[in-house]
């Protein structure tokens, strides 16, 4: 009986559930950043080639 109660319990339970959102929304963040970053990549490294031949 006491199995049976303790594999009720983890089924009903929500803990993981908020973690695995949040484990969700940190790599939805981390993706968006990546594509950020790979898109502007270039234009960033060729901006700063210019401040840094413009500046004496």
């Amino acid at each position: 009986m006491e199995w049976e109660a303790m594999i009720k319990k983890f089924l009903k339970s929500q803990s993981g559930a908020t973690a695995i959102e949040y484990g969700l929304i940190a790599a939805g963040i981390a993706v968006a950043i990546a594509v950020v970053v790979f898109a502007l990549g270039s234009k960033m490294n060729a901006m700063y080639a210019n401040i840094n031949f413009a500046t004496p």
